[in-house]
């Protein structure tokens, strides 16, 4: 479900208006996040640990409204949920993309997520289809090969988009702490660094000590 923002009376009407005009609206940065012990602690739940933060991501992206808002046709719309459209690998190394729904239950969007993966091992090419190009999800990808301090996306102008971009790094470990980078693109019509660090602060918060059961 969605709720019309009434522009008239919008706090955000003017940024709106600003930031909208733009060629390219979005802006991103990238900060550490503090894991120690998540890796652990999927691993004692038996999940992996994509799956595992990824779930942790989307329900932090949840919890902040503006990373739920989307422009359709000029018009601003509050989604009630938001879901994850995540970058899947093959052995092959190419990569296709899948739609996960978000579920407060780990197992429940672990089991969703798992056939995802099974989907994309069994099949070629990107998977676009309706399902995949939702504009109520979260675009999520994993780059674990790579300490990125800065990531840039691929982006087609002239197509409508506002959807966050959150990418993952390679988990390393620094002064006896356990780290991963994130990336976090917003369109800033719609969101601005305040937000992402809400976002930032609540995935950490979530991975750092909240406990899951299965």
């Amino acid at each position: 479900m969605k709720q019309l923002i009434d522009l008239q009376t919008w706090n955000r009407r003017e940024h709106f208006a600003f930031f909208g005009a733009f060629e390219e609206p979005f802006f991103g940065l990238v900060a550490p996040v503090d894991c120690t012990g998540a890796q652990a602690e999927a691993k004692r739940l038996g999940v992996s640990f994509f799956l595992y933060y990824l779930y942790h991501a989307v329900q932090a992206a949840n919890e902040v409204p503006e990373l739920r808002t989307r422009i359709e046709d000029g018009q601003v719309y509050l989604y009630e949920r938001v879901h994850a459209s995540a970058t899947l690998g093959r052995p092959d190394h190419t990569f296709a993309f899948s739609f996960i729904e978000q579920n407060d239950d780990l197992a429940g969007f672990v089991a969703a997520a798992t056939a995802e993966i099974e989907a994309v091992q069994n099949s070629s090419g990107l998977r676009l289809s309706d399902t995949t190009a939702r504009v109520d999800v979260l675009h999520c990808s994993a780059i674990p090969w790579v300490r990125f301090t800065g990531l840039t996306h691929a982006r087609s102008y002239s197509h409508p988009d506002s959807c966050p971009k959150i990418s993952f790094s390679q988990v390393y470990e620094e002064n006896g702490r356990t780290y991963l980078n994130v990336a976090v693109n917003v369109h800033h019509a719609l969101a601005d660094g305040y937000h992402v660090g809400q976002f930032l602060q609540a995935f950490e918060r979530r991975l750092s000590g909240e406990a899951v059961k299965l």
